[in-house]
């Protein structure tokens, strides 16, 4: 099946780059240079991945991510951008980004960034049920089929939301660091990517729990990090 991708860039020498090298893999991809016609197309348009400038002209591609998550979409997203300090890279991945690389970066490296972000979606779009399910007190995860259930009813989460929320639900009780949680469910062992985790949680949070300011699913363990409550809880 033929993968659509997105790619809102606004320069041409970057765009030309990339995009005979995932042609040449197989994509089929979209090019827009100009940001709020990207994000028009990206919510009109069905795609498989959407590789976004940071810094586009017109609405900055770090608005085009925030504006689609908070809209429920779950496409994943790999942002680029030319600026290296640690907060912009941390600010990316808050904002819902599935994975970050600065310019100047390697082809290579890219299209070995595009290549597992879809496999890991198409992993979550086939499995079939396996009996793989984790249930605690109205929240069901159907690991199988990549689905969440919250007092029954159908919750929309990006893949990374996924990725943390079935990791910390396979260890209930265990209490974990941000930076355990880091190294587990992204892949980093920096320090100043705390925020990213906190900003997961809550969007987590707001999105499994019947009320978000007073969590029964996700605690937090003050000075320590978070856990799963295991109250009612149990693999199926």
């Amino acid at each position: 099946m033929n993968r659509r991708i997105l790619l809102i860039e606004d320069n041409d020498a970057v765009s030309g780059l990339i995009y005979p090298q995932l042609v040449d893999l197989g994509f089929s991809l979209t090019v827009e240079q100009d940001a709020d016609a990207g994000l028009d197309r990206a919510e009109a348009e069905s795609f498989d991945l959407l590789i976004l400038d940071g810094m586009s002209a017109g609405t900055q591609g770090l608005d085009i991510c925030r504006a689609l998550r908070a809209r429920g979409s779950c496409v994943p997203i790999l942002m680029l951008s030319a600026r290296v300090s640690e907060f912009d890279r941390v600010l990316g991945l808050e904002m819902g980004a599935d994975d970050y690389l600065t310019k100047p970066f390697s082809v290579m490296e890219l299209c070995a960034r595009v290549k597992a972000l879809i496999r890991r979606a198409d992993m979550g779009a086939s499995r079939t049920p396996a009996g793989d399910r984790i249930q605690a007190a109205g929240l069901c995860i159907d690991i199988g089929r990549h689905e969440v259930l919250a007092q029954g009813a159908p919750v929309a989460l990006t893949a990374k939301e996924f990725d943390l929320l079935t990791f910390m639900a396979r260890h209930p009780g265990r209490v974990f660091t941000r930076a355990q949680l880091l190294e587990q469910v992204w892949g980093y062992r920096h320090d100043g990517y705390d925020h990213t985790v906190n900003s997961h949680i809550n969007r987590l949070r707001n999105k499994i729990e019947p009320d978000p300011s007073n969590p029964q699913h996700i605690l937090t363990v003050w000075s320590v990090g978070y856990k799963f409550s295991g109250l009612g809880s149990h693999a199926a």
